[in-house]
């Protein structure tokens, strides 16, 4: 089973769900998540969205399970916190920048 199949099997048995559960919780067909551990696949982004919203979880979050979070510096967080502001012509030009350093 790959990885992502198995974070959202811990996370579904987190909560003492079964895989019917988690399909009534995500608007998901409850074949659809069955067939993903029988053939292998990996869902896709819609469908993981949806898994997601059914877990209270971000996208960032279920892919990132089992590690452990990367602290930031203050300067990181400033300048995280200034390039989120911007729009997205600003946030091109100031990586396109940064890459030229």
């Amino acid at each position: 089973m790959n990885k992502l199949l198995t974070v959202i099997a811990e996370e579904r048995q987190k909560r003492g769900w079964t895989e019917y559960q988690l399909a009534e919780k995500s608007g998901l067909p409850q074949s659809t998540i069955s067939s993903w551990y029988r053939k292998n696949m990996v869902p896709t982004v819609p469908s993981l969205e949806k898994i997601c919203a059914a877990f209270g979880i971000t996208l960032p979050r279920l892919f990132a399970a089992g590690q452990e979070p990367v602290p930031l510096t203050e300067p990181q967080r400033r300048l995280l916190t200034a390039f989120a502001k911007c729009n997205e012509q600003q946030q091109a030009a100031l990586l396109a920048f940064l890459e030229s350093l």
